[in-house]
């Protein structure tokens, strides 16, 4: 079942903590709250859809922390970090650790929307992008070795003849491959077939024999 889009505000003052919350509630945004970037990284493992919004001064364990744990643990949320205005270095410091972006105190609720709605559209792409990769590498998965070799000679641009001669076969068998291939990879055109080959990495090569 896939994970609705969360929000998580992060920061240990209760007050900024509800007042975010009711703004991306306000914008029919899902939200959770945690007292503190600890709190966090106890669910954090778990969570695949959403953005984080996070002060960078907290105790126990502050926002450029919390950004190198997340990175360590594999967790791609991204993350949003609010500074005052003395934290401008440390914010630059959040941006080289990984957050996207970052906003002073006090920040505009407009502008702190679109950040979050942005983070959250980036985000939802590169899931499904994710998910797409995935898809074709377990449908790439299920090709013969020569199935591969034909893919792999289509992808380089080949025409069925050049592939039968340098696999060493008929075009007419070629033919068959293929159609196996375009079959087992889900694939409607050659076209559509390429591109998948392409997102996972399939450049395309001289075909070998056996």
């Amino acid at each position: 079942m896939v994970q609705p889009a969360i929000v998580h505000v992060i920061d240990d003052d209760d007050a900024v903590r509800d007042s975010l919350a009711f703004l991306f509630e306000s914008a029919d945004l899902a939200v959770a709250t945690h007292a503190s970037a600890v709190a966090f990284l106890a669910e954090a493992p778990g969570l695949a859809g959403g953005c984080v919004v996070t002060d960078v001064r907290m105790p126990e364990m502050n926002g450029i922390e919390l950004l190198k744990r997340l990175r360590e643990i594999g967790v791609t949320l991204p993350v949003i970090v609010i500074t005052g205005h003395a934290d401008i270095a440390l914010a630059v410091e959040a941006m080289k650790s990984g957050a996207i972006d970052f906003m002073e105190k006090p920040f505009d609720d407009e502008v702190m929307l679109r950040a979050v709605k942005s983070a959250l559209v980036r985000h939802g792409k590169a899931v499904e992008e994710g998910q797409e990769r995935a898809g074709i590498r377990q449908r790439l998965a299920t090709l013969s070795n020569r199935e591969q070799q034909v893919l792999e000679g289509l992808v380089a641009g080949h025409a069925n003849k050049r592939i039968a001669h340098e696999l060493d076969i008929s075009p007419r068998t070629v033919e068959i491959y293929r159609a196996h291939v375009m079959t087992k990879m889900e694939a409607a055109s050659l076209s559509e077939l390429v591109r998948m080959a392409l997102v996972v990495g399939v450049t395309g090569s001289v075909a070998t024999t056996d």
